[in-house]
């Protein structure tokens, strides 16, 4: 008889803005997967995949075999809900990010986009299916997500070397707010670094409260060249965050971001679909056409992107908090226990991925016992409450789907 708990083999992908060596989480994390391979001092490590989508698919453990596969023969793991609208499958994707640097300036598209786009480019864009997104911190967390208030980004266009590129208008809204920002995504190299070095000359109070301006182009710079045009984009029309451990952001589909530094916990929609128009190389980049016809207005202030924790009524003694992104695929459960403590999470109708990303405990399940050691991870199929217990502390978190 197929077990409804099994333990996973995760793949990692080695992307160049990611961590290297022990100072990336999901590197870690991975290496410890009993398995996984040595962590090297000079690798980078960047994502850490957890679930069934096949380009960083998980195994079974004590198997080899796909988790995917052993779904499909397991149905009854899914539960009838998730089942009925999404299939013998997993509708979320799970990971762990690590990065050093900044992500691509992206969107993903959303359903009736990634649908065409899919059917005119499947090796390209692999599914059709949207990809809104959360992103948990594990560590201090750098980003840009979202628009600025229109006032302020209208403010900053007023500056001298910005002012040239904001069209006649009557109102400064979110039609030339497009136009703004697939201007400054289409600007020849030259011109935006001439851009860039004149904002950098800038007495950092004529700024306002966006006095980091300065200080982040001279960052970003370093890091991608001071002709990227996502220089502009991100510090002047886009909100620019710091989040502590425990900390939540939102991405709905079709909002920008790029992520800058940290350590988090991201989970989607089973998707793998985006488009690219900054911090990459110019021939990787995407149609700024595209990118400008499908992006979004909201948010459109950093209060507007974060996600709050509350207890979550699956945790019987109030020791886990619940993340409710506004869209259907899934939540994610953390659960922080110290020495001595216990949990215990109610049975989900749905299927779930658990990792453990600190300290070490037990996990009992009906008729078994299962250790959890940092970088384990666990599908658990639905209807199965989960006991569990530590001496010396641990934490982990629990994606799932209803």
């Amino acid at each position: 008889m197929a077990d409804a708990v099994v333990q996973l083999k995760c793949g990692c992908k080695h992307d160049p803005w990611g961590k290297k060596g022990k100072n990336s989480v999901a590197g870690q994390l991975w290496s410890k997967t009993p398995g996984a391979g040595e962590l090297e001092d000079s690798e980078l490590y960047s994502e850490m995949w957890m679930g069934t989508y096949p380009t960083v698919p998980s195994y079974v453990l004590s198997t080899g075999e796909l988790l995917a596969d052993y779904l499909k023969k397991n149905p009854q793991f899914i539960g009838k809900s998730v089942l009925d609208r999404w299939g013998p499958e997993i509708p979320f994707l799970p990971k762990i990010l690590s990065f050093a640097q900044a992500l691509p300036l992206q969107i993903h598209p959303d359903k009736a986009l990634a649908e065409k786009l899919n059917l005119a480019d499947p090796q390209k864009f692999g599914d059709p299916n949207h990809k809104p997104e959360i992103a948990v911190a594990l560590s201090n967390f750098e980003l840009f997500a979202g628009w600025k208030p229109l006032e302020d980004i209208q403010k900053l266009m007023k500056l001298h070397p910005l002012e040239r590129f904001v069209p006649p208008h009557e109102k400064f809204d979110d039609n030339l707010l497009r136009q703004v920002c697939k201007t400054l995504l289409s600007m020849p190299q030259v011109v935006v670094a001439e851009t860039v070095k004149e904002l950098q000359n800038i007495p950092e109070s004529q700024f306002g409260r966006y006095s980091y301006i300065p200080g982040l182009l001279e960052r970003l710079r370093r890091q991608y060249s001071e002709s990227d045009n996502g220089n502009l984009v991100a510090t002047v029309l886009m909100n620019y965050m710091t989040l502590g451990p425990g900390d939540a952001v939102c991405v709905p589909a079709d909002s920008p971001h790029a992520y800058l530094n940290g350590d988090i916990v991201e989970c989607m929609a089973r998707s793998d679909n985006v488009l690219n128009t900054g911090f990459c190389p110019r021939p990787a980049r995407d149609n700024v056409d595209l990118f400008a016809q499908a992006m979004t207005f909201k948010p459109h202030s950093p209060e507007g992107a974060m996600l709050s924790r509350k207890k979550s009524d699956k945790g019987m003694n109030g020791r886990t908090d619940e993340y409710k992104p506004p869209f259907t695929e899934f939540n994610i459960l953390a659960t922080s226990l110290g020495a001595g403590e216990t949990e215990t999470h109610k049975s989900i109708l749905g299927p779930s991925l658990m990792i453990v990303t600190k300290g070490c405990g037990k996990m009992n399940i009906p008729d078994k016992t299962l250790e959890l050691k940092e970088g384990y991870v666990y599908f658990v199929g639905q209807g199965v409450a989960l006991d569990f217990s530590t001496e010396k502390g641990i934490a982990l978190y629990r994606p799932y789907a209803e």
